[in-house]
């Protein structure tokens, strides 16, 4: 799926509720990052993030923390390039798959809203 920015390949690929989502994309690396988590944990929209591949797993683990770790999730990486891949999972499995890989190219991680 081709397109002018990453994000909506990835919502499409993601199998997550697209009808309304949310884009965060990056969030902030220090300052006021839990403040963000944790407004953002109750957000029923599917929302979607950019995440840089060295801190990818670190990021993933702050999700399950704040998200709840059966929170469903994908990671999508190299979107439209030869090695795209998307993974599909909880925020724990996708912890727990990329934790023992080294990840490179451009992340787009997609997390499902908060469910009533």
């Amino acid at each position: 799926l081709p397109g002018p920015t990453a994000f909506v390949p990835a919502l499409v690929n993601s199998g997550l509720p697209n009808d309304r989502f949310h884009f965060e994309g990056f969030l902030p690396h220090k300052k006021g990052r839990q403040t963000r988590l944790i407004a953002l944990a109750e957000n029923p929209f599917t929302t979607v993030y950019y995440e840089s591949p060295h801190r990818l797993v670190k990021s993933l683990k702050q999700f399950a923390e704040f998200f709840g770790e059966d929170r469903q999730a994908s990671v999508s990486r190299e979107l439209t390039k030869m090695y795209e891949e998307t993974v599909r999972g909880t925020l724990v499995e996708l912890h727990q798959h990329f934790e023992k890989k080294t990840v490179k190219g451009e992340i787009v991680l997609v997390i499902a809203g908060k469910q009533n």
